[in-house]
C-alpha cells in the first residue's frame, strides 16, 4: 500500500520544508510498528525546487485476521475477507488501513503543529498526492472516479481519476473497482488534506477493517472540522464512514448541521444548541439569572399566573385558593383556539422546544400532521422523550415528526403546511435577524395561518422579583410594548399579502395589558395568488437564498426599538 506526497519551492522557500510540516526528515528512512504492520516513511527526493514524502505500508495479513475482523461479517468488516482471510487486496489497495496509518504516523503533521517552525502550517503550499491503487464501490451510490470527483472536487483539488482495468491484456474484461488518484491544490493545507483523507479513503472503500464504535462519530467530526458541515456530499460522506450504522449516522448529522448553522451565523455551537433543562421552564420551579445584570426573572409560568391575578401572597388564605391555569396553559390554549378558528389540519410548530404544544396538538383529531422543528438537538431529543412517540399508537404516532432545522433558513420541508406556530420564539432572535426569520415563514412556507406569542414588555413592572428595565429570560434579545408588537405584524401582514388580528393573552391589567400578546396572521388571498405582495416583501429584504440564511439584513428602519441584544 503506497502513498506519495510532494511539493515544488525554490531556494527562498525549499520544497523540504515539507519534512518539517510532517515532522520526518528528508535524509532518513524511517519505520513505524502499527497494529496490522509496519508503515516506512522515506523521501525519494528531496531538492529545493521538488520534494516528494512517501508512504508505504506492509500489512501483515496473518496479524489482520487475528487483530481485526478478519470473517468479514457484521456491520463495519471489510467484505474482502468474506473470500479469503490470507489472500485479499487488503495489502495493496489503499483503505481505512491506510487511513489509521496516516493518524499514527503524521499525527503532529494532521494537527498542524510544528514548533521548529510555526509559521508553515498556516501557509498553503503547491501539493500533489499520488495513490495508485484506491477501491472506489459505489454500492448503488455511483462509485469509480466519479465518486472520487464528488468527494474531493469540493475540498479545492484538481482531480485525476483513473479506473484500472482488470487485466490490460483483456480490455473487453471492462475496469475494476480501483482507481488510481492523482490530487493537486495549491490552496488546500498539508494539515486539512491529511485529515481529509484520514476521512475519505475508508469512505471511497466502503468498508473498514475494524468495529465502527459510537466514538468513531467524534473522530469523524474532529477530522472533518471546517470542512465536512458544508460538503455538499457530508450525508454520503458521513453514513459511508459509519459504516452505514444508521444511529451513528443520525447523531454525526445531527451534530455536522449544529456546526454549520453555527458557522453560518458567527456564533460558537453551545450558543445554537442552548436547550437547557430538560424539563419545561414552568416545571423547573427555579430563577434564571440574567449574566448581564444578575437578574431573577420570574421563577415559574405559575408564578407568572398568580402574580397576574393577584394571588401572588402569603397566608393561608393564598395557600387554600385554588390555582389557575399557568400563564403557559393560557397561552397554549389561545393558540389552539386561533388555529381551530383558522381551519388549520396540518401544522407546523416553529421552534417547538420541548414539545409542549405539540402534546396539545396530539390531543386533538382534527390537527392530522404535525411539524415540530428547533435548531436544537437537545430540546428534539427531550420533546421526543417527553411525548414518548415510540410508545405511541402507530396512527397517532405517524401524525408527529420533529425535525432540525434553523428558521432564518429558507427550509422546502415548512411548504405546504396550513398553519405555522412561533410560540415565544421571535424575541430570542437579533434584531438583525429577524427579516431573515419573517421571509422564510411568512415569504417562503407561506401557510394560510401564521400564530406569533411574545412577550408584553409594558407587564414587566408587575413582576415584583423582575428588576426595572430587565427582560423575562436572559436569552431573550428584545420585549416589545404593544404598540411595538403591533408596528411590526402590520408591517410583515402588509408586506406578505396577510392580514392580522393581535389578542391579548392571559389576565389583562388596565394600565399595562396582558402578559402575553398574540397575532393571527391570516393569507389575504389564495397562496398561488400573492405575487405582488412578496415582491413588494422582496424589495424590501434583499434577494433570499434558499439555502443561506438571510444574514446581509439589517431590521427596517420602522422596527420597533424595544430591545437591544443583551
Amino acid at each position: 500500500m503506497f502513498m506519495s506526497i510532494s511539493t515544488t519551492g525554490s531556494a527562498e522557500n525549499p520544497a523540504t520544508d515539507l519534512g518539517f510540516l510532517l515532522h520526518k526528515h528528508p535524509g532518513k528512512v524511517q519505520r513505524f510498528a502499527t497494529s496490522h504492520g509496519e508503515a516506512h516513511v522515506f523521501y525519494p527526493e528531496a531538492e529545493d525546487e521538488s520534494c516528494t514524502a512517501a508512504l508505504l505500508l506492509d500489512i501483515d495479513p496473518v496479524a489482520l485476521v487475528r487483530k481485526g475482523r478478519g470473517d468479514g461479517k457484521g456491520r463495519g468488516g471489510s467484505p474482502d475477507f468474506a473470500l479469503a482471510q490470507y489472500v485479499n487486496d487488503r495489502p495493496y489497495a489503499a483503505s481505512s488501513l491506510l487511513a489509521v496509518a496516516l493518524r499514527t504516523v503524521f499525527r503532529s503533521a494532521m494537527k498542524g503543529a510544528c514548533p521548529a517552525r510555526p509559521e508553515l502550517p498556516g501557509q498553503a503550499r503547491p501539493l500533489r498526492i499520488e495513490l495508485p491503487a484506491v477501491p472506489a464501490n459505489g454500492a448503488g451510490e455511483g462509485g469509480g472516479p466519479a465518486m472520487v470527483a464528488r468527494l474531493f472536487e469540493p475540498l479545492g483539488w484538481r482531480v485525476e481519476a483513473t479506473a484500472i482495468p482488470l487485466d490490460e491484456a483483456f480490455p473487453d474484461w471492462g475496469d475494476s473497482r480501483y482507481v488510481r488518484i492523482a490530487l493537486a491544490s495549491e490552496t488546500v493545507r498539508l494539515a486539512d488534506a491529511l485529515q481529509q483523507l484520514y476521512v475519505l479513503l475508508p469512505v471511497l472503500d466502503g468498508a473498514k477493517h475494524y468495529w465502527v464504535a459510537p466514538d468513531e462519530v467524534d473522530k469523524l467530526l474532529a477530522a472533518g472540522e471546517g470542512w465536512l458541515a458544508a460538503h455538499p456530499e457530508r450525508a454520503l460522506i458521513t453514513r459511508r464512514y459509519l459504516a452505514r450504522r444508521w444511529s451513528l449516522t443520525r447523531t454525526a448529522m445531527e451534530r455536522l448541521e449544529l456546526a454549520r448553522l453555527a458557522e453560518a451565523d458567527d456564533r460558537e455551537v453551545e450558543e445554537v444548541d442552548n436547550a437547557v433543562d430538560d424539563r419545561p421552564e414552568e416545571e423547573t420551579g427555579a430563577t434564571a439569572a440574567s449574566p448581564a445584570t444578575g437578574a431573577t426573572e420570574p421563577a415559574t409560568e405559575a408564578a407568572e399566573s398568580a402574580r397576574a391575578t393577584g394571588r401572588g401572597g402569603q397566608g393561608p388564605a393564598a395557600e387554600k385558593e385554588p390555582r389557575g391555569p399557568s400563564l403557559a396553559e393560557q397561552r397554549r390554549t389561545a393558540i389552539l383556539d386561533a388555529l381551530r378558528e383558522s381551519g388549520a389540519t396540518r401544522v407546523a410548530d416553529l421552534g417547538c422546544g420541548q414539545g409542549e404544544l405539540i402534546g396539545e396538538l396530539l390531543k386533538d383529531a382534527r390537527f392530522t400532521e404535525i411539524l415540530g422543528v428547533d435548531v436544537s438537538v437537545r430540546a428534539l431529543q427531550a420533546a421526543d422523550r417527553k411525548l414518548r412517540l415510540e410508545r405511541l399508537p402507530e396512527r397517532q404516532a405517524a401524525r408527529v415528526k420533529l425535525a432540525q432545522g434553523a428558521l432564518t433558513y429558507t427550509d422546502a420541508r415548512l411548504k405546504g403546511f396550513d398553519a405555522a406556530v412561533l410560540c415565544e420564539v421571535i424575541e430570542h432572535l437579533d434584531l438583525p435577524r429577524l427579516p431573515a426569520l419573517e421571509y422564510a415563514v411568512f415569504g417562503a412556507a407561506r401557510p394560510r395561518a401564521v400564530v406569533v406569542t411574545t412577550p408584553n414588555a409594558e407587564y414587566n413592572v408587575r413582576w415584583e422579583t423582575l428588576p426595572a428595565g430587565s427582560v423575562r429570560h436572559a436569552d431573550h434579545r428584545f420585549e416589545w410594548s404593544r404598540a411595538e408588537f403591533g408596528a411590526w405584524a402590520e408591517k410583515v401582514a402588509a408586506a406578505y399579502g396577510y392580514s392580522v388580528v393581535l389578542r391579548p393573552v392571559g389576565p389583562e391589567d388596565e394600565e399595562v395589558g396582558a402578559p402575553t400578546q398574540l397575532a393571527l396572521f391570516r393569507t389575504a388571498e389564495p397562496a398561488a395568488e400573492h405575487t405582488a405582495g412578496l415582491a413588494t416583501a422582496e424589495s424590501t429584504a434583499g434577494p433570499q437564498p434558499t439555502t443561506e440564511p438571510a444574514a446581509e439584513h439589517t431590521a427596517d428602519p420602522t422596527t420597533p426599538e424595544g430591545g437591544e441584544p443583551r
